[in-house]
């Protein structure tokens, strides 16, 4: 399998390849040059797979480049009881008409970013030894992804991390998760802007050839595949629960933010899962909402940028999403290349309104928003009717998937995160704290470990070389 550039670089690379680098030289995302296709018969030969051996079969599909029996024992030590605290790792459970929640929140930092965050950190510390080279991690966080990451990371040989994360706007508990840790491999910095800006400088150091390669600058967001591929694994694990033969379809409804959740769900679907419908859902922050309602794509401006109730869904650029425009586009790299060239020129806007009944016709996507209120009403509902507490963001994919529900066809709502995390509007809604693991008693109280920079791309650039020697 090779990966090429959603920019049509002429490069063709293996997946170890793409593992450690990131972006791709011209800035574009790594895709494989066609998805494995998954027919009838090997799902039935997949259910009943354990977690971890249904992980390897997919990745190996995208895989040849690591011995499969090393591959094999890479998922297998990642996706554990231990680590996940179920058998199933991803469970799902039904809620009521059609309705279920699959549970993607019971790994160590109690977010679905886990679910591929914990495979990276092995992929890495892998490949690193076979490499005998070290790899410097620059990443960019609204919440989740900054915990999982640092983690997974924690003391993992030849690795070092620099998570940036907007400075003041992650819940008291994600902040605190993340900033006590003490470990010397780990580096927060708090930029002072919104999470944009922290993605913008991301991508710059990428696209700085010279010093990327100098300092051997890799990446744990959703732009790297790796992590992307990951997440495909749990669509087939809820399909396999929610369904119970061949050919039945269901549906999933996403909380969406950078689109990589979703755009995994996306994969999956061209691999032949039988998925009917991907719903994004989103918060007040609707870029991808009016996307995939009109057409247009309307990059917002950090003061048009809300500060919300499901944080690490304030996103008004959604990295994740040039993708889908590929495929979109029919895997036409120059065209994208020349559209994302003219966004700049137009503020992030882009017009794909012709292509708007193919996203929604051949690929099956479908969109709503969510608010504050929506999310209060949502958590109170959920918890009083089936005993359930759900976080901010689950409560906005429950909520816009009731309104893409279609008879006879199963609705699997991601969940994304533990309620603790998010424990000040669980209290708003439900008059009560949320259940907190014992492991995180007093987590905010212990000693942090951050630096406050400004959003500038230079003097992270900086940090990173004094903290590299």
């Amino acid at each position: 399998m090779r990966y090429l550039s959603t920019r049509g670089h002429p490069d063709r690379k293996r997946f170890s390849e793409i593992l450690l680098e990131g972006l791709a030289p011209d800035g574009g995302l790594y895709l494989p040059e066609h998805y494995p296709q998954v027919d009838a018969a090997t799902l039935a030969r997949w259910r009943g797979l354990p977690y971890a051996d249904l992980a390897f079969e997919i990745l190996s599909l995208y895989i040849d480049d690591i011995p499969a029996e090393d591959l094999r024992a890479i998922c297998r030590k990642t996706y554990t009881q231990e680590v996940f605290g179920t058998r199933e790792i991803a469970p799902v459970a039904a809620l009521a008409d059609g309705l279920y929640l699959q549970a993607l929140s019971n790994g160590p930092t109690l977010a679905f970013k886990d679910m591929a965050m914990q495979l990276l950190g092995h992929l890495f510390e892998y490949e690193l030894a076979r490499r005998g080279e070290e790899l410097n991690i620059l990443g960019a966080t609204s919440g989740d992804t900054g915990s999982a990451a640092e983690y997974a990371m924690r003391g993992k040989k030849g690795v070092r991390v620099f998570m940036t994360s907007p400075h003041g706007r992650m819940s008291p508990f994600q902040q605190a998760q993340m900033f006590s840790l003490q470990d010397e491999n780990i580096h927060n910095l708090a930029i002072e802007g919104v999470f944009d800006d922290c993605q913008d400088i991301v991508k710059a150091v990428s696209n700085d050839l010279e010093f990327k390669r100098r300092l051997r600058i890799g990446t744990v967001n959703s732009i790297n595949w790796a992590r992307l591929v990951a997440q495909v694994v749990y669509y087939f694990a809820g399909w396999f629960q929610a369904t119970r033969g061949e050919g039945e379809r269901v549906s999933f409804a996403v909380p969406s933010g950078n689109f990589g959740n979703v755009c995994a769900g996306h994969v999956a679907r061209m691999m032949g899962l039988p998925i009917e419908t991907l719903v994004v859902a989103t918060n007040e922050n609707d870029v991808l909402d009016e996307f995939f309602r009109t057409g247009i794509y309307r990059v917002r401006g950090a003061a048009d940028t809300y500060e919300t109730s499901s944080p690490s869904m304030d996103i008004s650029k959604a990295s994740n999403f040039e993708r889908f425009v590929f495929d979109l586009l029919g895997r036409d790299g120059e065209r994208v290349r020349a559209l994302f060239a003219a966004a700049l020129q137009q503020q992030g806007r882009f017009d794909l309104s012709a292509e708007l009944p193919l996203a929604r016709d051949r690929f099956g996507f479908r969109s709503g928003r969510s608010t504050h209120a929506d999310r209060l009403a949502t958590i109170r509902e959920v918890y009083e009717k089936h005993h359930r507490m759900i976080d901010t963001h689950t409560a906005d994919g429950l909520k816009v998937a009731r309104e893409h529900r279609q008879p006879g066809v199963p609705m699997i709502v991601l969940e994304t995160a533990l309620p603790i995390k998010f424990a000040a509007t669980i209290v708003e809604a439900l008059r009560r704290e949320p259940e907190r693991p014992a492991r995180f008693e007093g987590i905010e109280l212990l000693p942090r470990r951050v630096t406050v920079l400004p959003a500038d791309v230079g003097r992270v650039k900086d940090y990173i070389a004094a903290h590299c020697a």
